[in-house]
């Protein structure tokens, strides 16, 4: 895949003025406030995963509307006293999967929730197993691609109100876990879990880093202009049918644009950024990275693709977490 963003200079230079929305703020406190209001409680059932190094359980939790939310807990087995905390989000189509797919974070010495995503799982991985509660009809089954249409005529009925409100109530719910170091909190994701890893760090306070990779849902307006494949190339095809609905629909999205949430970020970042990325266009990734809050830095993989830096940019991330939580 040969370049199809800006160069790397440009890039660096990029800081778009991306409008929110103004009532943008007072929105996201009216849908949490909501959300908390079907009460907090965490059930957590024990699982044999055959991991003898690692204690599984199986996790749920309120997100949306109340709505059953699955996720796994991982914590090294035999370690006592309170752990640092990563809770990590899937990319698009994906769902939590198995346990022994998720072995990173236990292994560095961490507790570690990964969330799965509602109405996904059906794409790739192991698979998910929430269903979308809230949404209309069949819809809330795991299903596969489309989500980024989904109720986009307005921000109340849209998909991804819901999501990064399950994302958010997430990282609030862990907290609450036995033995978790509430002030060593940090949200990590690839691709679409960028973007909510983004989001979970603008409506929460109190986070202690963010590890963002390739992120999807940012700078969206211009995702769906540079970007060569889905997901954002499913925004065009609606509005090559329905015309009519493009200031809308932009004005949806633009509540869980990236750029927006990462402004509100203040938690110390590691983001990462493929240049010959046309799922997550750099530019979009910038776009973020420059208008995070806090103190943010980024690793570049100038010959990737949406795969990103992969197990590279795993090891800097451990790195990273080291340093943030003075553990080197």
């Amino acid at each position: 895949m040969p370049y199809s963003d800006m160069k790397q200079d440009q890039l660096e230079a990029y800081r778009p003025v991306v409008p929110a929305p103004e009532d943008f703020d007072t929105r996201w406190e009216g849908t949490l406030a909501e959300a908390r209001t079907h009460g907090s409680g965490v059930t957590l059932a024990p699982v044999d995963a055959g991991l003898a190094l690692v204690d599984v359980w199986d996790m749920t939790f309120p997100g949306f509307g109340g709505d059953p939310i699955k996720a796994w807990y991982l914590r090294p087995r035999g370690v006592e006293g309170d752990l640092p905390l990563v809770v990590e989000f899937i990319g698009y189509t994906g769902g939590r999967g198995l346990p022994h797919e998720r072995l990173l974070w236990p292994a560095a010495g961490y507790a570690y929730v990964v969330m799965d995503t509602r109405g996904q799982g059906s794409g790739w991985g192991g698979g998910g197993d929430t269903s979308d509660a809230s949404g209309s009809g069949d819809a809330g089954s795991p299903a596969v691609a489309g989500y980024l249409t989904r109720g986009v005529r307005d921000f109340d009925s849209y998909y991804y109100r819901r999501l990064l409100t399950d994302a958010a109530r997430c990282v609030e719910e862990s907290r609450q876990l036995p033995g978790i170091d509430r002030d060593r909190v940090a949200v990590a994701g690839v691709s679409q879990g960028g973007g909510l890893a983004i989001a979970a760090a603008g409506l929460v306070d109190g986070l202690s880093a963010a590890l963002v990779d390739v992120p999807f849902l940012c700078h969206i307006r211009r995702a769906v202009d540079v970007a060569d494949n889905d997901p954002y190339q499913e925004i065009a095809r609606y509005l090559a049918i329905h015309r009519e609905r493009a200031d809308e629909t932009f004005r949806t999205v633009s509540y869980v644009d990236g750029v927006h949430h990462a402004a509100r970020a203040t938690a110390p970042a590691l983001f990462s950024v493929a240049l010959r990325d046309a799922t997550c266009p750099p530019s979009t990734v910038y776009a973020a990275y420059h208008a995070w809050g806090g103190d943010a830095e980024m690793a570049v993989y100038p010959f990737n693709a949406h795969e990103g830096g992969g197990p590279h940019q795993q090891a800097r991330q451990v790195a990273f977490l080291e340093r943030i939580w003075a553990r080197a």
